[in-house]
């Protein structure tokens, strides 16, 4: 886009989420959407690398015929075969199709940190994949061959179609109301809903002191998830005060059954992946709670339950939070090095 020469100053007012000014230069101060900037600190401060996390026991337990079941393993697999794909698509969707509609800078610079997280995330997999000697062939193409899977992703994809045509622009109803559709479907169900099966998985794991080099990852993959899932809801709600018109009774009720679709085909994945449970976790159990979970991502849009489930796994909401006393850095492999001791 050719830019055009003007004496005018950027107007804080002018600032929004999408149909704002001109977003060709980065210029932050003054600050309008300070969730973002705020976003990006956080994400700045959690920053992590998986090869920093020693996969010495988990290789011992996969490598020991007695430590783990058959049922384990095969859960272990297919909730990597899930995420491998999972965060490939998010960050395809950040890159070629979110951040070119975004017109808030902070929002933008956000965006960057998040693409960049979902890049440690896809090295994560690959990292824990290669350390226990998993059939990569096997796991990178569950997402073609398991359909509990496929169907997810299959979902995903299918609205992609409108914002990654490259003449697709916000600025009329239909387009606004196409561009937060978006956002639903990978904030709310592919990040808020989608991937909690699988972290239930990893944790009940984690509870059992068993793959805990794997776990520790997905436990910093889940801060960060948790991040982008508050991030999109904080964006989706601005949208609806900056754009109100969008936010129709039809459009919420499209919401509502988007997020519906959504938690019927992640218990689907759970009751098809896990059908004899693990850890005291079975079919019913996950179906009930991922109900309790649409229904909070419902309420953060102003949005009615619709389960009214309570949550069986209340120790998963410990483990989103991180335990304060623990510390990352207190169990790295290796030291970061800072501006005065890097080499050049």
């Amino acid at each position: 886009m050719p830019i055009t020469k003007t004496d005018a100053r950027v107007d804080i007012n002018q600032r929004r989420i999408i149909n704002g000014a001109d977003a060709d230069v980065i210029q932050l101060y003054p600050i309008k959407h300070k969730f973002a900037w705020e976003a990006y600190n956080v994400g700045n401060a959690n920053h992590w690398l998986p090869t920093e996390i020693s996969m010495q026991k988990d290789i011992e337990q996969w490598r020991s015929p007695d430590v783990l079941s058959a049922d384990e393993r095969q859960a272990l697999k297919t909730v990597l075969g899930f995420f491998t794909t999972g965060d490939s698509i998010a960050a395809n969707n950040i890159v070629l199709a979110t951040y070119r509609h975004v017109t808030s800078p902070e929002c933008r610079m956000y965006l960057l940190r998040q693409g960049y997280e979902e890049a440690i995330h896809t090295h994560s997999y690959q990292y824990i994949v290669e350390s226990l000697g998993l059939d990569e062939g096997e796991i990178f193409n569950m997402y073609r061959e398991v359909d509990a899977i496929y169907n997810k992703d299959a979902f995903v994809l299918s609205f992609n179609e409108g914002i990654f045509d490259p003449n697709f622009k916000t600025g009329t109803l239909e387009a606004d109301q196409k561009f937060v559709e978006n956002l639903v479907i990978f904030s709310l169900v592919m990040e808020g809903i989608f991937f909690y099966s699988s972290f239930a998985v990893m944790f009940g794991f984690q509870r059992q002191n068993k793959m805990v080099g794997s776990a520790e990852q997905i436990q910093y993959i889940m801060r960060d998830e948790s991040q982008h899932l508050n991030f999109g809801i904080n964006l989706i709600n601005t949208i609806k005060e900056e754009e109100p018109a969008i936010w129709t009774p039809e459009f919420q009720n499209h919401i509502v059954d988007l997020v519906k679709t959504g938690v019927n085909l992640e218990s689907t994945f759970a009751r098809e992946v896990f059908p004899k449970g693990i850890f005291g976790m079975n079919a019913d159990g996950f179906r009930q709670y991922i109900e309790y979970i649409g229904d909070r991502r419902l309420a953060r849009l102003g949005l009615p339950a619709q389960s009214h489930s309570t949550n069986p796994f209340p120790w998963m909401s410990e483990i989103v939070d991180l335990n304060k006393e623990k510390n990352f850095f207190e169990t790295r492999v290796i030291e970061y090095q800072t501006g005065g001791t890097l080499e050049w």
